[in-house]
């Protein structure tokens, strides 16, 4: 973990390389609130940077040494290369610059009650239903997370109170910068194997982040790899949460109503507390809820207000978000860009009252494809048709020579489709009125949704 020093002493004005990332725009927010002059720049129009420069913070599209400006510390993510010109111009000015990751356990720590949200899966749903459920009960928490929270449209925000709800990103450990008092492990799995090599590499970073939490830990118990993660933890800081009689939150009756919502009866050490019913669809968000609950009851909220909560919470941004309906069809995006997430995903929209599911999914980073080839084909084969289009490498290069048709070829219902607008065009020609068309990845895929809904739209003019 990097040095616990004051890393905004005499800041006045900070320069954000890449402002639009996910993990980027809810720090700006969040320091912006704070009352920081902010700057930022990026490659992307993208829904973040509307938001952001609709703040009055500025921002340009493009990277270029003029861009700091006279910003006294430059903030840059991890996909940043080192040759970036407004990193390079930073060191030849003199000027400081901080990786994201670092800049959010500073600001994690400045909280007597960070929650950190962590898991492999579930994170963004998870810290944001948390963030519903303390909204709704009255407190005013600050709120970093990776999706939009419909309640404060943002993705981050700065409260008045001593409790931040922050979701806890795993990559390259980047987790391990942060010492919340409390922490949630959602589950662990094996993903982004290009850092820790295999699944017991994943297992000892959880492991590393669940012995940094200075107070209780919060983990799956359903979930062996998480059990595995906290079995050095000391028994009096763990609080466990599934289904079986032996978690300290347990979920009880479990059953399904409106066609993929979940609905249990919550008990707290064998005691029952609450019936439970979901805002989102999906058998994962039960135990996505459990968590919540245990962490909310931790801050002191009343069992009634974590249960309405719970059912106020209609998703995030890009979060099994349903866009609406166009002629007949509707349309929802998704950030699922691993085969478990995927999977559940798909197995929500089943239980839904359509007719067919459309899957449209962007693989995400090339060595995620090449790592997961047959789950994905699997995962997307429970759709009735899956499109896949080209991979979105984001920060690599394909030294693997995978390709999104070595997916499709898998599949007897892949189809493989370059690019959005082909997508769009052939979805458009294709849907009838009662299926789901779901788009999902963690790329830009949530664009290909917006151009199959303006070619719906359109034929509903034509009409």
């Amino acid at each position: 973990m990097t040095e616990n020093r004051n890393w905004l002493d005499n800041v006045r004005r900070i320069h954000f390389i890449g402002i639009g990332g996910s993990g980027m725009s809810p720090l700006a927010e969040i320091l912006h609130a704070k009352g920081y002059a902010l700057s930022g720049s990026d490659n992307n129009e993208s829904d973040n940077l509307t938001r952001i420069r609709g703040l009055g913070i500025p921002v340009v599209m493009g990277h270029a040494a003029e861009n700091i400006g006279d910003a006294d510390l430059v903030v840059y993510t991890a996909a940043i290369p080192a040759d970036n010109p407004e990193l390079t111009a930073a060191a030849r000015r003199g000027v400081p610059t901080l990786e994201r990751a670092i800049l959010l356990g500073w600001i994690s720590r400045q909280f007597a009650n960070t929650i950190a949200v962590a898991g492999t899966h579930g994170k963004t749903t998870t810290s944001s239903m948390l963030s519903q459920v303390l909204l709704e009960a009255g407190t005013d928490p600050s709120i970093f997370i990776g999706g939009r929270l419909p309640a404060i449209n943002a993705n981050g925000h700065a409260g008045t109170n001593d409790t931040m709800v922050c979701e806890a990103c795993e990559f390259k450990d980047h987790y391990l910068e942060m010492t919340p008092a409390v922490s949630i492990i959602l589950n662990v799995d094996a993903d982004h194997l290009d850092y820790f090599g295999d699944l017991d590499g994943v297992i000892r970073s959880f492991a590393a982040f669940a012995g940094q939490t200075t107070g209780t830990v919060i983990y799956n118990a359903d979930d062996p790899n998480t059990v595995a993660a906290v079995q050095a933890v000391p028994a009096e800081k763990l609080v466990s949460f599934g289904t079986a009689d032996t978690c300290h939150w347990q979920a009880r009756n479990i059953r399904t109503v409106r066609g993929a919502y979940g609905q249990y009866d919550l008990y707290h050490k064998g005691v029952f507390v609450h019936t439970v019913e979901l805002g989102v669809p999906g058998a994962h968000n039960v135990l996505n809820s459990l968590s919540v609950a245990a962490a909310a009851s931790l801050c002191g909220i009343a069992p009634a207000q974590i249960a309405a909560g719970i059912t106020a919470f209609h998703g995030a941004g890009r979060r099994f978000e349903f866009l609406g309906t166009y002629a007949g069809v509707t349309v929802a995006d998704d950030y699922a860009h691993h085969p478990t997430e995927i999977a559940a995903t798909l197995e929500a929209a089943g239980k839904l009252e359509h007719n067919r599911v459309w899957a449209v999914h962007q693989p995400f980073t090339y060595s995620r494809t090449a790592r997961h080839l047959e789950e994905f084909a699997q995962a997307l084969s429970a759709a009735d048709v899956a499109i896949v289009s080209d991979i979105m490498g984001s920060r690599e290069v394909n030294e693997w020579g995978v390709h999104s048709t070595q997916m499709t070829d898998r599949m007897t219902n892949g189809v493989y489709l370059a690019t959005f607008p082909e997508i769009a065009d052939y979805v458009a020609a294709r849907v009838q009125p009662g299926d789901l068309v779901i788009t999902m990845g963690g790329g830009d895929v949530y664009k290909c949704a917006r151009m199959i809904i303006a070619r719906l739209q359109q034929g509903e003019q034509k009409e």
